[in-house]
């Protein structure tokens, strides 16, 4: 039988944090926060979970950028991390070079969901009526150049049409604002948007994956209904300061790995048509490189800028 590696001496000797650059209640802090749960009980020591949203994530990671690189402050981030640097030339830190990758934790597709009031059930239709409606029809963002913002860029690109993003501080708040109809379409996270649906207060339209979702296998996708090639799906992980020590950085990717293997965390995150995976600090590090080159030709083509 394998023993469990050896811990570092010294770490963990004191309570640690998880920071989470977007308010309470979304995706990228349910994530967080069974990232810390996973820690506290690995290590013996509590993780707390410390929200701090603002500024497209970059707020939340500036903190940690700039705190002790001895793995008690942590931050949770997802695929919009790798988008801001095409969206942002000024940002406050190197996305790549002043952050130590620790490990993937997650991989989900979007899901288009809308407000029961319009008059739509299928792509076709939204289509139809953005066609109709020029300029008229709005969505909401989780946060501006974020992949369910540029989701709906590529929807307006392969369609002809002019949807207008509504940015928002996270999802969560954009969630609410969908459920009252006060934004009456939205490309949304899986965790955040399949209770409604099944609760009959959103209506799914289609995933944004290739594939379909295994929670909601009825679901079509984007692409098989007359856009193929539309594909969009987003990521989570977890990083620290520049400079972790490399025994530290191992024991956190050893410990949330472990934490995404558990097979009660592998099957509610399926429930909500989320994956948990794990990866190498080396292999989360390629992943973020090559989004950012990828997004970043897509933020060209669109012409979106931060504002």
């Amino acid at each position: 039988m394998a023993q469990p590696a050896p811990k570092p001496a010294g770490f963990p000797v004191k309570p640690g944090r998880v920071v989470v650059a977007y308010p309470p209640g979304g995706p990228t802090d349910i994530l967080g926060r069974l990232v810390a749960q996973k820690l506290s009980e690995g290590t013996g020591q509590p993780f707390i979970v410390d929200n701090r949203p603002g500024a497209a994530g970059m707020i939340g990671a500036d903190l940690v950028v700039k705190s002790p690189p001895d793995g008690y402050t942590l931050l949770v981030v997802p695929a919009t991390h790798a988008v801001n640097p095409s969206l942002y030339p000024k940002m406050p830190y190197d996305t790549v070079r002043d952050l130590t990758h620790v490990s993937l934790i997650a991989e989900t597709p979007f899901i288009l969901v809308v407000h029961p009031s319009l008059p739509v059930k299928n792509v076709s239709e939204l289509a139809a009526l953005a066609r109709k409606q020029p300029g008229q029809l709005n969505y909401g963002a989780a946060s501006l150049g974020g992949l369910p913002h540029l989701a709906g860029e590529l929807f307006n690109l392969m369609n002809n049409v002019k949807m207008i993003a509504i940015p928002y501080k996270g999802g969560a708040p954009a969630t609410v604002d969908l459920l009252a109809g006060h934004v009456p379409i939205m490309f949304n996270s899986m965790l955040a948007s399949i209770p409604h649906v099944r609760a009959g207060k959103l209506r799914a339209l289609g995933v944004t994956t290739i594939k379909r979702s295994s929670a909601v296998p009825e679901v079509p996708t984007i692409a098989e209904q007359g856009m193929a090639g539309f594909a969009v799906s987003g990521w989570y992980g977890v990083l620290a300061a520049a400079g972790l020590p490399a025994d530290v950085l191992a024991r956190l990717n050893l410990e949330i790995g472990r934490g995404m293997r558990d097979p009660a965390v592998i099957k509610r995150l399926a429930s909500e048509g989320v994956d948990a995976v794990t990866s190498t600090p080396d292999e989360f590090a390629a992943r973020v490189r090559s989004e950012i080159e990828k997004w970043g030709k897509v933020v060209r083509a669109s012409g979106l800028k931060a504002e």
